[in-house]
């Protein structure tokens, strides 16, 4: 029998890629896969979209002290279905459309009739895209590695 709180655990890490994926997604990309989903329920704003800035800390080597790393422009929005479901979504930069459209799907994705098709429709080829896009800038990038190498002289 499965404990409560690691169903809940997958359930939250699941939600977590979906929306990890729809942060990340090229704006363009989402607006068209989005259309493809048809008609979506109808959904009430409880946070428009709105942007505003974050501060964004790292750690020296990943595991160092945190530090403030510098502002980042944020646009966020919350929408509710009929149903009261609630969706989120947090993206980088201005994109007021972009955030709305992660929002509904946020949404969407909870629910079990819609979860299989936006996951087939939308994240899934969201997902594929992004991978496609840091391979192509990492094989950009292995481009332009210079070896670095000393030869030693001899003494004669």
């Amino acid at each position: 029998m499965d404990h409560p709180q690691t169903a809940q655990g997958e359930i939250q890490a699941q939600r977590a890629a979906w929306m990890r994926v729809l942060a990340l997604a090229d704006p363009a990309m989402l607006e068209g896969a989005f259309g493809a989903l048809g008609g979506v329920p109808p959904y009430q704003m409880l946070r428009p979209a709105q942007t505003g800035m974050a501060m964004a800390r790292a750690r020296s080597g990943g595991t160092g002290a945190r530090f403030n790393l510098g502002e980042m422009t944020v646009t966020r929005c919350a929408v509710s279905l009929d149903n009261g479901v609630v969706g989120i979504a947090y993206v980088q930069g201005r994109s007021l459309r972009h955030a709305e459209q992660a929002a509904v799907a946020d949404a969407l994705l909870q629910l079990p009739d819609w979860h299989d098709t936006v996951q087939a429709q939308l994240i899934q080829p969201l997902a594929r895209e992004r991978a496609e896009r840091v391979e192509r800038q990492a094989r950009v990038a292995a481009q332009t590695k210079v070896e670095f190498f000393t030869m030693v002289r001899g003494e004669d």
